[in-house]
């Protein structure tokens, strides 16, 4: 309407009668545009369905994820204990209780029922989040996590994360690069666990923080140049450059905040922060043995 209303007043001034008809022409057109692109944002519901919006995105996340995990648990035939701990470890890190435990209980049940569809489960997965590729990104190496949960990949299980890499759109080579980050983070974290029951021991704590850091890498854990280069998916030939660019994309990537307003669980939050910890880490050591 208000197109219409200044088309025909601009038009009268610039050009009498036939002016008004004309701009009362090109306002009808500018109204009708207007609309059509209104109503495909979602008209006005679509300013008061914010947190609904949300809400649902974070449960798809949790359902579909938990799911594809309890299929790719039950690759080879049978779900491990290795397995299940894994899974319940996942459940703690995330302070699952009560009824939402219960329904990542049921969730990963589901996946390893044998009309499980993994292509259904995350190519509707993909749909709701096509455009979000941090959270796509972070569905993988959720899945990878679990697959490595014994310290070893076996075939049956690297087929299924190719599947879901390109049922998520991921090209070969960068589930390559995700994959060989995620055995990096895993070497990382096996051996700060080491580290730190060894502290345990020789100082009778319960761990060693490094003061005034943000992350909890304790010093003098032993980490390799190679081994910080391979966290943040570089070679031993990276430069400086290179160092600070692969930080700054990985710490956007996993930013947690960022995740969570996107549609990650809120539960999922600390998932998140030790990647980021990690990656922060990986830096820091870089910067410091330059």
């Amino acid at each position: 309407m208000w197109g219409k209303i200044l088309g025909a007043c601009f038009g009268f001034m610039f050009g009498r009668i036939i002016g008004l008809f004309i701009g009362l022409y090109l306002g009808h057109m500018f109204d009708k545009s207007l609309k059509q692109n209104f109503d495909k944002a979602g008209g006005f519901s679509s300013l008061f369905k914010g947190d609904d919006d949300i809400n649902q995105r974070q449960a798809l996340f949790f359902t579909s994820c938990f799911g594809v995990m309890g299929h790719i648990a039950k690759s080879n035939g049978r779900v491990s204990e290795t397995h299940i701990r894994a899974a319940s470890l996942f459940m703690d890190e995330m302070g699952l209780t009560g009824d939402d435990r219960k329904e990542a209980q049921d969730a990963f049940k589901t996946g390893k029922d044998a009309d499980f569809s993994l292509k259904e489960t995350v190519f509707d997965f993909k749909e709701r989040f096509a455009r979000r590729h941090d959270l796509l990104q972070l569905f993988l190496e959720i899945q990878i996590q679990m697959a490595f949960s014994d310290g070893v990949l076996a075939a049956q299980e690297k087929e299924l994360l190719q599947e879901v890499s390109k049922l998520l759109g991921i090209s070969k080579t960068h589930f390559a690069f995700v994959l060989k980050r995620y055995q990096a983070e895993f070497s990382f974290r096996q051996q700060q666990q080491r580290y730190q029951q060894q502290q345990q021991r020789q100082q009778g704590q319960s761990s060693s923080y490094r003061e005034g850091s943000g992350h909890h890498v304790p010093p003098n854990s032993g980490m390799s140049r190679t081994q910080a280069l391979a966290l943040l998916g570089l070679n031993n030939e990276a430069s400086e450059r290179e160092v600070k660019v692969a930080y700054r994309k990985l710490m956007a990537q996993h930013h947690p905040d960022k995740l969570v307003s996107q549609g990650l669980p809120k539960h999922m939050m600390e998932l998140a922060v030790k990647k980021s910890q990690d990656i922060q880490a990986a830096y820091e050591y870089l910067k410091k043995a330059a």
